[in-house]
Parts: structure tokens; sequence; C-alpha cells
């Protein structure tokens, strides 16, 4: 086992305990601890009953479900979510609805998925110039093609 994440549930509800739907997932689906409303153009907090204990260098990342997009329009508004080290909060999900109508979620719905990474120990260094590359400043947000 390469990372060992301790994992707490909300009394009564271990059922919804985090975990993959195929073996080769990448990601752990989390489950909606409660029934809930999203209307149009909205967005609500959706709890699951997760409390992580991440150990050093690792991050917890809050991904929409591909499914739950295509099919209804529904999003992970800060997409992906960051689940810091030192945060042992309920594991909440903010859920966005795009579309024109109202989405329902029962308490056990899939709402998300959950993906562990490691982090790199990296240390930024300030410099006053950055090498020359081909591209330089042009092009923010495209590479203009």
């Amino acid at each position: 086992m390469d990372v060992y994440i301790q994992v707490q549930m909300t009394d009564g509800d271990e059922d919804l305990l985090p975990r993959k739907h195929h073996d080769d997932d990448a990601g752990f689906d989390l489950h909606a601890r409660m029934d809930t409303t999203v209307p149009p153009k909205t967005q609500a907090l959706v709890p699951t009953g997760v409390y992580l204990g991440l150990p050093s260098n690792v991050e917890a990342q809050v991904r929409p479900r591909s499914g739950l997009a295509a099919k209804y329009g529904m999003t992970v508004l800060n997409s992906p979510g960051t689940i810091d080290t030192g945060y042992r909060g309920e594991v909440g999900v903010i859920l966005y609805n795009t579309s024109d109508d109202t989405f329902y979620v029962k308490r056990g719905d899939r709402i998300a998925q959950m993906v562990v990474q490691k982090l790199p120990d990296v240390e930024l260094e300030a410099v006053s110039s950055l090498d020359a590359t081909q591209r330089g400043a042009g092009g923010f947000g495209s590479t203009g093609h």
C-alpha cells in the first residue's frame, strides 16, 4: 500500500464510506449524506459524512462525475476542490446545477469522486528574470491555435 488514509464517518453513515466502483478506477465515489435539492443555476453544499486524516504530502481532490455532468448538467463548482492535509472537518461537495431543471439528490447518491494525489516537495525561488521560451508571455489562455 502506497498511501494510508484514515477515514471517519458520521455516526449512522458508515454505509457511505468512499469506495471505488471498479478496482482500477482513479477516484473514490463520494455519496450524499442527506437528501438535497439543487435548483437551476444555483449551487448547494452537499455533506458526505466523510472526515479524512490525510498524511503529509498528500492531498485529496473532489471532482465532478462525468455521468452527472453529461446527463443532468451537474458539476462541482470549485473543481477540483482541494482537501488539505490539516483539514479535519466533514468533506462537502459544492454541486452546481447548470441546467434549467431542479436536480434532486437522494441520500446515498454518488455525487462526486475523490482522487488522492501525492505532492512533491516543492520550493519556490524568487528570481529577477525567467529563462526565455519560444512562447514567452504570449497566448495567455491559449496557444494561439
